[in-house]
This record gives C-alpha cells, sequence and structure tokens, in this order.
C-alpha cells in the first residue's frame, strides 16, 4: 500500500555556509522527480520522489487539501497525479516548514487560488532567505480547515528542524505529516540558521506523540507507523547526546569526525555536516 522505502536524500558537497548549501542545493534543482502516488487511507494520498518532501493530498466534495508541495519545478507532475484522483481544484496548502522542497510549489498552487497557510515563523524564514512561496495565512499554534466535512489540524509544538515546524494531523484518517521533525532513513538536518534546535527536537517530537494517530507521513522517507516515530524520538536522544560528547572533543568544524553514529542508521548528509558548527554552539549554552 505504501510507497517503497527510499533514503532521504544525500546531498552532493558544497563548501559553503549552512544556509547557502540549502539555498544552493534547492536552486539547482532543475529537472522534476520521478513521482509516486500512493493511498494509506479511505480519504488520503501521499506523493513521494527521491529528492523531495512527501505531499499528503486529501480530496474531498468541496476542493482539495494538500500538505507540502516539493520544489517548483515538481509542481506540474503533483498537480497531474491530484488530477488523477479528482477533479476538484486545490482549495488549501499547509506547509510544515520553509525549505524549498516542501514549499517550491506554493507559487503554482497560487495560481490557482489555494490558499497557503504555514507558521509565522515559517513565512518569516521565507522572507528573510527572499524565497518565493510565502503564506496568505500564519498562526502561532494551532490552525484548523474544514473542508468537504473534514478536519484537518495544523500545530507548532515546539524547535526541531527548525523554529517554524508544524505537524499536520488528520484525525479522521488517523494520519500525522510530520514534515522534516521526522525523517524514515536518513540524518536529520538540524537548521540552526532558521531556529532548529536538536535541545527541543526531542521534546517537540513527545508532544506530537500524545495525539491519536496510526499512520505517520515523514518528511522524507517511506510512510511509517507510530511505532516508528516513538523509535525516533530515541534516536534524537541518542543522536544528541553524542553530537554533545563530539563537540566537546575538539574544534566543532571537526565535530563530525568524531561522531559516532553506529546503530542510529544515519548517513550524515553535507548539510548535517555543515550545521554541527551551530549545533555545537547551541549545546554548549
Amino acid at each position: 500500500m505504501f510507497a517503497s522505502r527510499h533514503l532521504f536524500v544525500r546531498f552532493g558537497a558544497m563548501a559553503v555556509g549552512c544556509a547557502g548549501l540549502w539555498l544552493a542545493w534547492s536552486q539547482a534543482q532543475q529537472q522534476p522527480a520521478a513521482l509516486t502516488m500512493a493511498k494509506i487511507s479511505p480519504n488520503l494520498y501521499v506523493i513521494q520522489s527521491m529528492n523531495s518532501g512527501n505531499v499528503a493530498v486529501m480530496p474531498t466534495n468541496e476542493g482539495v487539501l494538500v500538505v507540502d508541495d516539493k520544489f517548483a519545478v515538481d509542481a506540474p507532475g503533483v498537480m497531474n497525479k491530484i488530477k488523477s484522483v479528482t477533479d476538484k481544484p486545490v482549495r488549501y496548502v499547509l506547509n510544515t516548514h520553509q525549505h524549498g522542497d516542501h514549499t517550491g510549489g506554493n507559487e503554482a498552487m497560487k495560481i490557482q487560488n489555494a490558499q497557503i497557510i504555514m507558521h509565522k515563523n515559517a513565512r518569516a524564514n521565507l522572507v528573510t532567505l527572499k524565497q518565493p512561496g510565502l503564506s496568505q495565512i500564519t498562526f502561532a499554534d494551532e490552525s484548523e480547515v474544514f473542508l468537504g466535512g473534514m478536519e484537518v489540524r495544523a500545530r507548532h509544538l515546539g524547535r526541531g528542524h527548525t523554529n517554524g515546524d508544524a505537524v499536520i494531523y488528520f484525525p479522521a484518517e488517523r494520519v500525522l505529516h510530520t514534515g522534516d521533525l521526522f525523517v524514515n532513513g536518513g540524518a536529520p538536518f538540524i537548521d540552526t540558521n532558521n531556529g532548529g534546535s536538536i535541545k527541543e527536537w526531542e521534546k517537540t517530537v513527545q508532544a506530537a506523540l500524545q495525539m491519536d494517530f496510526d499512520t505517520v507521513i515523514p518528511g522524507h522517507g517511506p510512510v511509517a507507523k507510530k511505532a516508528d516515530l516513538v523509535n525516533w524520538v530515541r534516536t534524537i536522544g541518542t543522536l544528541r547526546t553524542r553530537l554533545s560528547d563530539a563537540c566537546k572533543g575538539g574544534d566543532a568544524a571537526d565535530a563530525g569526525k568524531r561522531l559516532n553514529l553506529e546503530g542510529l542508521n544515519m548517513t550524515p548528509s553535507p548539510l548535517f555536516n555543515n550545521a554541527l558548527p551551530g549545533v555545537c554552539k547551541e549545546l554548549a549554552q
């Protein structure tokens, strides 16, 4: 039923700062990805690819609600997948955070008259980075959308991947979209330049676990179960402890060389490694 397992994207090495690395990688996506679409509950689909965030699609008789929308170059493919299951227009797009592999299709969705909703910090980060995809609507703690008799809740539970992370809850489907607070099959990107926090990440996901759901759509990787998110919390806690040890062992720029990732099923990307000086600075506070 679920799309086949794939690894969280591994980025090509670039000797630039973390924020510059992210922006350069985002802007380098010139070719649309091969997309797959799977039905994961009675009223919910997920669109996936190797190089960008997972998209949730909820068709209703009043229109479609979408969570995240990949890169701009992927927008036509995403729309084609949506049109394969409904002839209704996209009415709402909820973004889990501001990174371009989750918000790149926002402008195309706006042309379709969709309303974009994201946490106020995510929008502020887009403004600071001078990136497109700004939302028309923001929220501080929680926002609810009611469409076609379905309820969808967006909640900001704290910092982790960024300072503007939101989890999107589909109560009738018992499904939670975590954005990049959970990546199924890779190392997390702790975006301290945009308010990310390894110290608070575990607590934020623990708050999400208090919700009543069975299925998890991660920011990247295959659809999972609640037990996988429980295991992710333990993994993040272990990672934080090991990062603290690595940061204390010498120059923060070389912390990645000292970091023990044994047993964590994580392959660090250049994004992960370039974020370590900021992570070490936070851990030292």
